[in-house]
């Protein structure tokens, strides 16, 4: 306590952060802190001694008198707002707008009063590139088309601007409760959205929000693309909001439709060239050994029917026949040699990042009702591979995986992807599972055939390319029969020694 005795006015009025004067009854100043001086541009007791009359501008001084003879009859605190303004002078003369609040204070029988001030026009200045900034958002945001949420969990209550409250159909209420919320919402795509929001609230993630779903306006019943993005944000460890941004992308998903469909033609006319072309060259190359054989054959059958033959002839018609089948089989490996020259340039490659760059492209190519599930192995080594055929084998198994997925009465689209190594032999294994029909043996076996195929579209070449490429860099693709739900393709590749 004795500490706080000894503390001067002085000392705690030069200690303040805001501007003050203590002046005698008369208005004559007795102490002005050094933020004061700072701001009316005074030096160390230049202020001491004069009146705050001599600090207002001349023609507000006989105001000044009258509000000042007000004041003093009937001292009381009155605190800094809208209306305690005055106009003052600074030392080179410049006016300036401050506000104050007035504080009488009564010591040894003497009357004093406490000016605090600070300078309306930094308050002016702040509260104009506030309204400035605001506008440039409210421009900014119509401009995009985005909507603004805050969705308050512990009240189960969301606050949505106009523009949320547009693409619902509902133009008045500022808030609405979660379940009329969702209740906008296609069927379809509640549960993968839900599943995103549960991510995000997870304490341990980052707290990113995002997900793409369909809307259904109640007045007129038109469906709507909305994306959405945002933040979860906590408490003690616990969900407290989510805020975030929507935007209406309907367009955006007719135009992806639209390349995805030309896109889906260009391909398909591509590998029905490619296959045309190989199935030609191969026919080329086994015409003239095969009709060959046939000749021979028919010598030979020829010969038993009129049990006429001669073993020499015989001899020499089936040693053609095996001539001919050895010289089809070295044109066969001889075309395909051709067809795969050329150098494969591989990399060191991290396995998650071509995973989610296979991920993003099939999301992007229109890909996108599924929810990816990843489990990948902590710390993965990195493969040898070439990352763009490795990218192109995962893609086609992704696409592959949401067709099968299609036709089931599944709300939400699962694809479980699963790496882990295999220590002994030095192999990544990859493992990509789906929660569909599944395939029945007989189709399992000849799932990777050339030209074998269980589409209506399909030229049944994906596959086949898939394990080739996979080959190409040293591993090995093949379908888990066994692994139920859903189908299962898996495939290895080398680690990096």
């Amino acid at each position: 306590m004795s500490a706080v005795k000894d503390l001067s006015l002085r000392s705690v009025l030069d200690a303040a952060a805001d501007a003050m004067l203590l002046t005698e009854n008369s208005g004559r100043i007795v102490l002005a802190n050094p933020t004061a001086q700072q701001l009316l541009g005074y030096g160390p007791d230049e202020l001491k001694g004069l009146t705050v009359e001599m600090l207002i501008a001349p023609q507000y001084r006989k105001q000044f008198r009258y509000y000042h003879k007000l004041f003093m009859s009937k001292p009381a605190k009155r605190p800094m707002h809208e209306g305690n303004e005055l106009i003052a002078l600074d030392r080179e003369g410049k006016e300036m707008l401050l506000e104050i609040s007035l504080s009488p204070i009564k010591a040894k029988q003497q009357l004093y009063v406490l000016i605090i001030f600070n300078a309306a026009n930094r308050r002016l200045d702040a509260e104009e590139a506030l309204r400035t900034s605001e506008e440039r958002l409210r421009l900014a945001k119509q401009a995009a088309g985005l909507g603004i949420f805050d969705y308050d969990f512990k009240r189960n209550i969301i606050y949505w601007d106009k523009q949320m409250r547009k693409l619902w159909g509902k133009h008045t209420e500022k808030t609405v409760s979660y379940e009329e919320f969702v209740a906008a919402i296609h069927p379809d795509d509640r549960e993968a959205r839900q599943a995103a929001i549960d991510k995000a609230m997870d304490p341990n993630s980052s707290g990113e929000f995002k997900a793409q779903y369909r809307i259904v306006n109640p007045v007129n019943g038109a469906e709507r693309w909305i994306s959405a993005r945002g933040r979860v944000y906590f408490e003690s460890g616990c969900a407290h909001r989510l805020i975030g941004v929507t935007r209406d992308v309907t367009e955006q998903k007719c135009i992806e439709k639209k390349l995805q469909v030309q896109r889906g033609e260009t391909e398909n006319i591509l590998k029905q060239q490619v296959a045309v072309r190989t199935a030609s060259a191969i026919a080329h190359e086994l015409n003239q050994p095969l009709a060959a054989i046939s000749a021979y054959s028919e010598v030979v059958l020829h010969a038993l029917d009129n049990e006429s033959f001669i073993a020499p002839h015989l001899r020499r018609a089936l040693q053609g026949c095996v001539e001919q089948a050895q010289r089809a089989g070295r044109s066969l490996h001889e075309l395909l040699a051709f067809l795969q020259k050329g150098e494969l340039i591989t990399e060191q490659s991290s396995l998650a990042e071509i995973i989610h760059e296979a991920l993003n492209f099939v999301y992007e190519d229109g890909y996108g009702r599924f929810y990816p599930l990843l489990r990948l192995q902590q710390d993965l080594p990195l493969v040898q591979c070439n990352r763009t055929q490795v990218q192109k084998v995962l893609v086609n198994l992704f696409r592959n995986a949401i067709e099968a997925m299609n036709i089931t009465d599944s709300p939400l689209l699962t694809i479980i992807t699963e790496v882990q190594t295999i220590g002994s032999q030095q192999f990544a294994l990859v493992s990509v599972q789906d929660n569909g029909p599944g395939l029945d043996t007989s189709v399992s076996k000849r799932i990777f055939e050339p030209f074998f195929t269980t589409k209506s579209s399909g030229i049944g070449m994906g596959l086949a390319i898939s394990r080739a490429l996979i080959e190409a860099n040293g591993g090995q693709l093949w379908i888990d029969a066994n692994n139920r739900p859903g189908a299962t393709f898996q495939f290895t590749l080398p680690l990096v020694p």
